[in-house]
């Protein structure tokens, strides 16, 4: 069952690709899903991860909880179920 990961506080610039090379150093990232402003197509500054196990997502919580990245401190924690 994969874990849902909310990372928050990223630069307006970030990809992708960035989110899942770098949660992917912490585990298997089942997806990545990096929240677009439809009208500017930039980054809102957050994303949803998909951790393949609750080990991995913990993993990942310790390791990037405010970890610098393009000179922002990131909030990781569990995210909270889909209303």
């Amino acid at each position: 069952m994969d874990i849902r990961v909310y990372v928050g506080n990223l630069a307006k610039s970030t990809t992708q690709d960035e989110i899942n090379t770098l949660f992917a150093t912490a585990g298997t990232v089942s997806s990545a899903e990096l929240v677009m402003d439809k009208g500017s197509g930039l980054s809102k500054g957050f994303a949803f991860v998909a951790m393949a196990s609750q080990e991995e997502a913990d993993k990942a919580i310790s390791m990037f909880n405010g970890y610098s990245f393009a000179d922002s401190a990131l909030k990781v924690n569990i995210a909270k179920p889909r209303v």
